[in-house]
């Protein structure tokens, strides 16, 4: 019997191909829309989570688990307070601590924040799957006045390593406080990461420290470089270091070296009395961000979902405008002996063809879609979207729309169910 319905629904279709084409057609676009939506916001959530993968803890002044990993890793805001450097020191040389790595923030070049760090931060910065950061051209700082940048700020603004650059005090993408006696030059550029290090400036401390040097009062004509360039007398050496030795740092990059350790010092970090510090898990700080925009995203679910139902409406309607047609095909089934039971499987049948095919063009067209669109997501947003298998939750939105197939047939295959032979061989005038 399911044999005999499949190949009477597959003639059936066969003979309505261009209302069957276009009615498969709908339905694999929204399917295509329903899989690319749930397919973007699971890489979206996974590439934000793992922004940073390698860091044990986060360390600041007390300013909120969120506030403290918006401007230390999103690079988005700005700090209440710094932590002095003396501060540092005794964070490293805690037992429990394996490294720590400062980040000294609060200039710019061209809106792109400038960040000061040290050499480690090229080996310990960890993100996606504990990848490790990757140069594209070029090498790491090694001296003053030298600066890598990443792959967002190198294509946006089509620099190559040799190129000098100029950064700004402030964080502004305008500003009128550049540090024009102290240009930097490009010595390297990373690797593409879909994090915020793409949109960073990368120099070292020292740096930092040398382009405020005198910064705000009168020009003495003197260039830290120069100096530094030359033999100077000991005592001359002795000053010059003191002077770029960093006073404070926005924040610090701690790890840890047993993973049982890591709430242990988070406590005594948040606890201690000499200054106030808050210590921050980034996962846990992730997860909470992530809550605050879960609105959205389950809001594009929501809309590709009634897309989805749409189209299956859609599908709907065309089976029962077909069913005024079909009134003498249905009486010539029950004439040579096709219950009415029967009649109305074969519309529920073809229901679940029509969604079946829909279902797999649309996945087909997905597939394609991804091909072609995925190294573009990527190049612009940072957000890799993997060209595998169907997801288990991808695969139970599938079946959940197959089942719905089944349920639009239903009520026109009730309708076809109550059609009397007398009615579908009457002739009407």
């Amino acid at each position: 019997m399911l044999t005999t319905l499949l190949n009477l629904s597959f003639k059936s279709l066969l003979n309505r191909r261009l209302t069957v084409l276009l009615s498969v057609i709908t339905i694999a676009f929204s399917i295509c829309l329903l899989l690319t939506v749930e397919r973007v916001r699971t890489e979206a959530k996974l590439s934000f989570k793992q922004t940073i993968s390698g860091t044990d803890l986060l360390v600041g002044a007390p300013s909120g688990d969120i506030q403290l990993l918006l401007y230390s890793v999103f690079h988005m805001g700005n700090a209440s307070k710094n932590i002095s450097w003396q501060q540092v020191e005794q964070i490293r040389q805690m037992p429990e601590v394996a490294w720590s790595i400062p980040l000294a923030l609060g200039d710019s070049h061209r809106g792109y924040r400038v960040v000061g760090t040290e050499v480690g931060y090229f080996e310990h910065y960890k993100y996606g799957r504990k990848q490790s950061l990757e140069f594209a051209e070029g090498k790491t700082f090694d001296g003053l006045y030298e600066a890598v940048i990443g792959a967002e700020v190198a294509d946006k603004l089509g620099y190559k390593p040799g190129q000098s650059i100029v950064i700004a005090h402030g964080v502004g993408r305008t500003s009128f406080k550049n540090h024009d006696d102290k240009p930097f030059t490009v010595v390297g550029i990373l690797k593409r990461t879909g994090t915020p290090v793409d949109r960073s400036v990368l120099v070292s401390l020292e740096s930092i420290e040398a382009v405020h040097v005198g910064w705000g009062a009168p020009d003495t004509g003197q260039d830290i470089r120069a100096r530094l360039s030359q033999r100077l007398p000991k005592n001359q050496q002795v000053l010059t270091e003191t002077q770029l030795q960093p006073q404070s740092v926005t924040a610090l990059m701690v790890g840890v070296k047993k993973k049982t350790q890591i709430f242990r010092v988070q406590r005594k970090l948040n606890t201690q009395k000499t200054e106030s510090l808050q210590a921050v898990i980034p996962g846990v700080a992730l997860q909470q961000i992530w809550q605050l925009v879960s609105v959205a995203e389950n809001a594009l679910l929501i809309v590709a979902g009634f897309v989805v139902a749409s189209g299956l409406v859609g599908l709907m309607a065309v089976i029962l405008t077909g069913l005024n047609e079909r009134r003498r095909e249905i009486a010539i089934l029950r004439t040579i002996g096709a219950r009415p039971i029967q009649v109305m499987g074969l519309l529920v049948t073809e229901s679940l063809l029509l969604t079946l095919m829909g279902i797999l063009l649309g996945t087909l067209v997905f597939y394609l879609l991804l091909l072609v669109a995925a190294p573009v997501v990527y190049q612009q947003w940072g957000i890799w979207l993997q060209l595998a298998g169907l997801s288990w939750r991808e695969l139970q939105l599938l079946g959940l729309i197959a089942a719905c197939g089944i349920l639009v047939g239903i009520w026109p295959g009730w309708r076809a169910y109550r059609i009397s032979l007398t009615e579908g061989l009457a002739v009407k005038l």
